[in-house]
């Protein structure tokens, strides 16, 4: 087992080495198996996190996010967190003003993360298979200037948010039939 962590370790390690040296605008930490975003990673990309504009951290086990990974990237033009265990993002998430697409897929909001709605340059919301029933904030995300796709496939999404959302928004609003939600396990 402390192998087959060290090897993760060492995975993050250069990956992280890989951004800084190429002076790259992304960071990937995908199926890391982190828990957590280590703190170390701060330090060491300190004189260049201006300058990273995606970071991936999809398929590891994040719980949350902390406010200081928000405002240390608050340059992001993508954030991918599909398939963690997250269920909420820090208020200053809405320190990413220039975030365009955010992926949020396959985790565990039970409710719309609001903060979002504070990001005008955001184009796209996905949070398919979340477990997320109401309060989708329609009317919030109908003034969103930029806001093209919102993907709420596979949420068990109450009759009302059906109803509300189609003659309130300009964009896509992608939703599982109302029957595909029973079928789910």
């Amino acid at each position: 087992m402390l192998r087959k962590m060290g090897e993760a370790v060492a995975r993050v390690a250069r990956k992280v080495n890989e951004t800084v040296e190429s002076g790259s605008d992304t960071l990937d930490l995908a199926d890391c198996k982190l828990v957590s975003f280590p703190i170390c990673i701060y330090k060491v990309l300190r004189n260049v996190s201006d300058q990273i504009h995606l970071i991936t951290l999809a398929n590891n086990e994040l719980k949350s996010l902390t406010s200081k990974f928000m405002t240390t990237f608050s340059q992001l033009r993508e954030l991918h967190l599909e398939g963690n265990y997250l269920y909420r993002l820090p208020n200053e998430v809405s320190s990413l003003q220039h975030l365009k697409t955010i992926d949020l897929s396959r985790n565990q909001f039970q409710d719309f993360p609001e903060q979002l709605t504070t990001l005008p340059a955001l184009e796209t919301i996905n949070l398919e298979e979340n477990e997320i029933v109401a309060d989708v904030p329609v009317e919030k995300l109908a003034t969103m200037p930029s806001l093209r796709v919102i993907n709420l496939r596979l949420n068990p999404l109450s009759a009302e948010v059906r109803v509300i959302a189609p003659p309130l928004i300009k964009f896509d609003m992608l939703m599982s039939p109302e029957d595909a939600q029973a079928r789910l396990p």
